[in-house]
C-alpha cells in the first residue's frame, strides 16, 4: 500500500459519502468493495482532511458522513 493507493481509496470513499446521507461501516465497506485495511487508511485520510464527520446514535450505532464546509 502506498500513498497513491490510500489517495485513490480515499476518493471513492469520498464520492459515496457524497450522497448526503449517513453510512454505517459495513455498508460503505460492501458498496467500496475495499478490505478494512483500505477502507480504514482511506477514512484515516478522509478525516486527517477533515473531510468527513463520525457520529454514534442512541443504539451505539456509528455512522460516518460528508463533512461539507462552506465558506462566505
Amino acid at each position: 500500500m502506498d500513498k497513491y493507493t490510500i489517495g485513490n481509496n480515499a476518493g471513492i470513499v469520498w464520492t459515496l459519502l457524497n450522497d448526503g446521507k449517513r453510512w454505517k461501516y459495513e455498508d460503505l465497506k460492501a458498496a467500496s468493495a475495499l478490505s478494512d485495511r483500505d477502507l480504514n487508511a482511506a477514512i484515516g485520510w478522509l478525516a486527517r482532511e477533515d473531510k468527513i464527520y463520525f457520529e454514534t446514535d442512541s443504539n451505539n450505532a456509528e455512522y460516518l458522513y460528508l463533512s461539507v464546509n462552506i465558506y462566505y
